[in-house]
């Protein structure tokens, strides 16, 4: 829903797909939504390609499945490379979780 070069924020439903114990997101689905969220913004804006090197995330709360949700990634800051990039993932005014990563850019020819 909005863009940047160093930002995103958009809108996103977990459903039961992604289902785990007692009617809340399966934790497992968190990872993987900040690491496709976080990588897009770190490969965007004419950015080489970079890779996830590390990604940390913090359950902050529970995340229901079936309710609008609000991510977004900023990049940090970047020390040759290296990515730094944050995210949060919102219900409402409550972060749910947020996650820190490290992406790292290829080298030439890198596969």
């Amino acid at each position: 829903t909005e863009s940047a070069p160093d930002f995103l924020r958009g809108s996103v439903r977990l459903t039961q797909f992604h289902l785990g114990g007692n009617g809340a997101a399966h934790g497992g689905s968190l990872p993987l939504l900040f690491d496709e969220v976080l990588g897009h913004l770190c490969n965007s804006s004419g950015r080489s390609i970079a890779r996830t090197a590390c990604l940390h995330v913090n359950p902050r709360a529970i995340t229901p499945i079936d309710g609008d949700l609000v991510i977004e990634a900023t990049i940090e800051r970047e020390e040759g490379r290296k990515r730094f990039i944050t995210g949060r993932l919102l219900l409402g005014d409550t972060v749910v979780s947020d996650a820190e990563g490290l992406f790292v850019r290829l080298l030439p020819g890198q596969p």
